[in-house]
């Protein structure tokens, strides 16, 4: 237990940090949406501070490391191409617009606290002994997938943009069977991670961490916030209506 308190106050700390730095940053650019920038690379920092405290496992410890790091590191440094040079994401305007409390309230603390919670089975797994390499294997298979559809899905995206002659909604690809497959993918990278971490005991205590960033994803800033801007485009509510939101699966007819 002192060990975990050890690896998660300094995970704290990180945390604390991204969040001054981010705030810094978004006042410089004049919005908050630098925050999704922020996501992976704070994760990807307390896989590596947690790596580097941490006295468990040394294959899982420096695996996580991989993982979270390759995961986090696209993820910004892809977020940071597409919206530089870009104005306010709608969805952070419709969440400051809409509620009370400034960018303090309803971004950096809620952000930071997110980070913390969804790398706690990294925390956990940091200061665990050996584990099931069995499940430690399938754990990897999660993430590999959700990296595939993540990927692919930002790589489908993006050709879409920058075709001239696109239809009114992007609806090839993976994009055909689910309306977020970026979304998706990214639930199934973390629920890979924490499979890996609970491969040994007592990482599958920490199973409200994948809950909670499935949540986020589908309904707190990620596909719901979105849905409310997109469905106002013309042909997406009828795209809605044939495409599954989150979990892929085929198109009604």
């Amino acid at each position: 237990m002192t060990d975990f308190l050890l690896v998660s106050g300094v995970a704290v700390a990180v945390c604390v940090v991204a969040m001054l730095v981010t705030a810094y940053a978004a006042r410089r650019a004049g919005r908050v949406s630098v925050v999704d920038v922020t996501w992976g690379l704070a994760l990807a920092a307390v896989a590596l501070t947690s790596a580097l405290v941490g006295d468990g496992d040394a294959l899982r410890r420096w695996l996580l490391v991989g993982l979270v790091g390759g995961w986090g590191l696209r993820l910004s440094w892809h977020i940071w191409r597409r919206s530089s040079g870009h104005g306010e994401d709608p969805r952070y305007t419709e969440l400051l617009g809409s509620r009370r409390g400034g960018p303090l309230v309803r971004v950096w603390i809620p952000q930071g606290a997110a980070i913390w919670l969804v790398s706690l089975p990294v925390q956990v797994s940091a200061v665990a002994g050996g584990g099931v390499d069995v499940v430690l294997a399938l754990g990897v298979l999660v993430w590999l997938v959700g990296v595939v559809f993540e990927s692919v899905g930002d790589a489908q995206l993006a050709a879409y943009k920058r075709n001239p002659e696109r239809g009114p909604v992007m609806d090839r690809g993976l994009w055909r069977y689910t309306r977020h497959p970026n979304y998706f993918g990214d639930a199934c990278v973390w629920w890979g991670i924490f499979v890996v971490c609970a491969s040994a005991w007592p990482g599958v205590l920490t199973i409200l961490s994948p809950v909670a960033m499935t949540y986020f994803l589908v309904f707190a800033t990620g596909a719901k916030l979105l849905e409310e801007t997109m469905m106002k485009r013309p042909g997406y509510p009828e795209y809605a209506a044939r495409t599954s939101m989150f979990v892929p699966r085929p198109p009604k007819r």
